[in-house]
């Protein structure tokens, strides 16, 4: 049996500059980090010669052509598998559609399952060039490609996405005392709202492929925010990030109209009067989970809780998508 798991990820800043609608005119540049939440992809032979896939739902078909999962029967193409006796199951620590890039992160896994089941060596830019390739170009999914690069590089990672298509990437410059910093002061809070990205992301694709003035000023204005948020925690001025952080969610929010909620905003404002010093909602917004640099942990985590939030607790991931079993 092998097992291939991929980390979630939490944004630092600059995202939403890495969609093709916005870096393929004016490159983009993003921070982001991979967490200790994952997702679980495994694929074991069967005595059956039918393919049989449990992930929400299950499937058993004949053929790859046959799978209505579009990401794993984008990748069984892909790789080209020739087993057609195959039992492929997905997992997760946390749920899709809470912002935290799951899809990203589910394709990379099962991109490195299959690529192990045929013997492949892939490095992890071609591992993450892949999946974008699936969900980006032959699904037309309207999102970026920072999730399916942080899963499979992980750490805390800086990113440029540059016009041509190519993506550089290199780890953030951190201090280990302002990494434990951050890693501590970070928390995570779910909404109980999940959505679906693509939704909301497709409002940002269409004003960017038409130059749209305020949404390319938006964005312009957000890829220098994740530039200082680099600069800011690479210099170990933690205060400085929580309060980019802030500044950043403020301008997200202008990007859509579905991007937060009145109870989400209420929330927002909640934690920062009790210990917040930033914060902002991960991934494309609508739900999912809110995320705040925090003072004072222990009242932010009470007045949370006192609000029916659920914390999640996290650690970083420095390993990226990897095979643990084989």
């Amino acid at each position: 049996m092998i097992i291939a798991r991929s980390p979630l990820r939490i944004s630092l800043g600059g995202g939403g500059t890495d969609l093709p609608s916005y870096y393929e005119e004016h490159s983009g540049f993003v921070v982001s980090a991979s967490i200790d939440k994952y997702v679980y992809i495994t694929i074991h032979h069967r005595f059956v010669p039918k393919i049989l896939l449990k992930y929400s739902q299950m499937e058993e078909v004949d053929a790859v052509d046959e799978i209505k999962h579009p990401l794993i029967r984008e990748a069984l193409r892909m790789v080209g598998t020739q087993d057609r006796a195959l039992e492929i199951t997905s997992m997760a620590d946390i749920p899709a559609g809470t912002g935290l890039g799951s899809s990203g992160s589910f394709t990379t896994a099962l991109l490195k399952a299959l690529h192990t089941q045929n013997r492949n060596l892939v490095h992890p830019s071609q591992l993450a060039e892949q999946a974008c390739r699936i969900e980006l170009d032959i699904l037309k999914e309207p999102i970026g490609k920072q999730d399916q690069y942080i899963a499979a590089f992980g750490g805390i990672t800086c990113f440029r996405f540059l016009p041509n298509g190519q993506v550089e990437a290199w780890p953030l410059k951190l201090n280990e005392h302002v990494r434990y910093d951050l890693e501590d002061n970070l928390l995570l809070f779910f909404t109980g709202y999940t959505r679906s990205a693509s939704e909301i992301l497709k409002e940002q694709d269409q004003k960017s492929k038409t130059n749209d003035r305020d949404m390319i000023a938006n964005l312009h204005f957000i890829k220098q925010i994740g530039r200082d948020t680099k600069d800011a925690l690479e210099s170990g001025d933690l205060n400085k990030f929580a309060e980019l952080m802030n500044v950043h969610w403020q301008h997200k929010k202008q990007r859509s109209g579905r991007m937060s909620n009145d109870r989400i905003d209420q929330w927002y404002e909640l934690a920062m009067r009790n210990g917040a010093l930033g914060g902002k909602l991960i991934g494309a917004g609508g739900g999912g989970f809110l995320m705040f640099y925090a003072e004072d942990r222990s009242r932010l985590r009470q007045t949370m809780q006192a609000e029916g939030l659920r914390e999640v607790r996290f650690g970083f991931d420095f390993e990226g998508t990897k095979v643990i079993n084989q």
